[in-house]
């Protein structure tokens, strides 16, 4: 991939379980190209944990789709972190 790697961290609350989210994001990521993994979380409330690794455009349109999420989805807040990319990663996958 050209240009620099990047790191987008991010925690997706409310109606996020259950619905499909995680295969969403899933097939949204490889389709931009991107690596990580989606899973769900359970504490201090239900929420989806999404780390995603790839060039920082790509992982701007994630995010516009983490903050939209599938048809079935109601998302009320996405918290984000960026960083480097780590290079851990050599798919996205659902955990």
């Amino acid at each position: 991939m050209m240009g620099e790697m990047e790191r987008l961290e991010a925690t997706i609350y409310g109606r996020v379980q259950g619905v499909g989210f995680r295969v969403f994001v899933q097939d949204k990521a490889r389709s931009l190209g991107l690596t990580g993994y989606a899973r769900n979380k359970y504490a201090p409330q239900r929420h989806v944990e999404v780390v995603a690794e790839g060039p920082r455009p790509a992982l701007e349109t994630l995010l516009r789709y983490l903050q939209q999420g599938p048809s079935l989805a109601r998302v009320a807040r996405v918290d984000v972190q960026w960083g480097s990319a780590t290079g851990e990663f050599h798919s996205f996958r659902v955990g």
